[in-house]
């Protein structure tokens, strides 16, 4: 499972011309998922978003957490995450999960993350979204959980 993170001070989600989710400032994280993923992976994701230290302290260092903050969370579903790119012009998607599963586990991951914390927001799975942010930094990190039986 795949979770690209980017510190934001705004971010949100329009469909069809119409504002489906939104923060202030927090993370937005474009998730992909992976054949082969399961809860497992889903929740060892969640953890380390929410955990993970990206944010300035009183001395400017990334010591502190999204929930330090009181920051958002938005999760955005984005399979293309997945792709293998390492040969030809063209990206491969069979690393994806299939569309059932990816979505069973892109809404396990948004129903858990709103279970542990107050500030969560989501796009939509398989819908056309427009994603607008304003990355704060740039700050951006690419997360994977590898599923079971990878490196």
């Amino acid at each position: 499972m795949i979770g690209l993170l980017q510190r934001v001070s705004a971010a949100q989600v329009m469909v069809d011309g119409e504002i489906i989710a939104a923060i202030g400032p927090g993370l937005m994280v474009l998730v992909g998922v992976e054949r082969g993923d399961g809860k497992t992976q889903a929740d060892r994701l969640l953890e380390r978003l929410l955990g993970y230290r990206v944010f300035g302290d009183t001395d400017g260092k990334m010591n502190l957490c999204v929930r330090d903050v009181d920051g958002g969370l938005l999760l955005v579903p984005q399979f293309t995450l997945t792709a293998d790119t390492r040969k030809g012009m063209r990206p491969s998607f069979t690393p994806a999960a299939d569309p059932e599963h990816g979505r069973a586990l892109f809404d396990y991951l948004v129903n858990q993350a709103q279970r542990v914390y107050q500030k969560v927001s989501s796009g939509r799975f398989g819908a056309e979204m427009q994603v607008g942010l304003t990355n704060d930094g740039p700050v951006t990190f690419c997360l994977r959980v590898a599923s079971e039986g990878e490196g």
